[in-house]
């Protein structure tokens, strides 16, 4: 976590809304892996890495909505996509070993 995105972009939409806490995916995405410059052992795998509240939800309904926040999501264009806008963005101490799920999910801490 590095605290560039403000937006985190999806194919669905939430009524949640909220504090929620930020899972890394047990899978590594090459290509953005090659793009940013990372290498995989500096990766957080299948752990709880942070904490964040969903404040809003922005459906993006065209390129150029989009592209005008594109500083705050750093995502590719994808028609109907949504903005999760986050506030309260942190790091916390990692949770190891922890198997996420699709959408929100509870987590006992």
């Amino acid at each position: 976590m590095q605290g560039r995105k403000k937006i985190e972009i999806r194919k669905w939409n939430t009524s949640f809304r909220g504090p929620f806490l930020i899972h890394a995916s047990g899978n590594i995405d090459e290509e953005a892996m090659k793009k940013y410059g990372y290498k995989e052992e500096d990766l957080s795998r299948q752990a709880i890495v942070g904490k964040a509240t969903l404040e809003e939800v922005k459906h993006y309904k065209d390129e150029e909505e989009f592209k005008k926040d594109r500083d705050k999501h750093l995502a590719a264009w994808d028609l109907g996509s949504y903005g999760f806008i986050l506030g309260k963005v942190e790091t916390i101490k990692e949770i190891k070993n922890v198997k996420g799920a699709l959408g929100f999910w509870d987590y006992p801490i």
